[in-house]
């Protein structure tokens, strides 16, 4: 029997860059955005703050891009602070590299095993989804959702117990599945 674990987002990751003011190196995203319009140029922002000082720093989203080319839907988005949006453009790898800046998921997502009827099997097929692109190691993962140490998955790993078609050794973002035989 095949079984769906998800890893889901539980709030937004926080933003690694450094702080002008206090040197900190983690902000968290304010849910607004700020957008000024310059004759037929529009520029947009997503504001985040500082998790020491609460300083206010800019994630450049539109520069001086023709209005027009914008679709009204995104502009009211935008004007509405809409948290989706937030959500959606923190995990668009162009916004991410545009800005040079990166995500802490720590603490940020959680595993929805849908119960514990697996942990008492010889065998289970499991296939982990991914409600976001969040990098986890998958032997955590393994390991939190059998009730195993990471020390145990590896083992298990090492002996042949537990398989996948993706290298289980790294982090991953995306959906893939293992079988693991006690």
């Amino acid at each position: 029997m095949l079984n769906t674990w998800a890893v889901m987002p539980t709030c937004l990751p926080l933003v690694v860059r450094r702080c002008h003011t206090c040197a900190c190196d983690r902000f968290r995203a304010a849910g607004k955005f700020r957008v000024n319009a310059h004759h037929k140029l529009i520029d947009a922002w997503l504001l985040v703050l500082c998790t020491a000082c609460g300083e206010t720093a800019k994630l450049t989203v539109l520069e001086r891009t023709q209005v027009r080319s914008v679709r009204p839907e995104l502009l009211d988005r935008l004007h509405d602070n809409d948290l989706g949006l937030t959500a959606e453009l923190l995990q668009d790898p162009r916004v991410l590299r545009r800005n040079r800046v990166a995500l802490d998921w720590r603490d940020a997502w959680r595993l929805d095993t849908g119960g514990s009827d697996h942990l008492g099997r010889e065998a289970i097929d499991v296939t982990v989804r991914f409600a976001a692109p969040i990098p986890v190691r998958p032997v955590r993962l393994i390991a939190e959702g059998c009730g195993l140490s990471r020390a145990e998955v590896e083992g298990l790993i090492r002996t042949g117990n537990l398989v996948s078609a993706v290298r289980l050794g790294g982090r991953l973002s995306g959906d893939f599945t293992f079988t693991l035989k006690r």
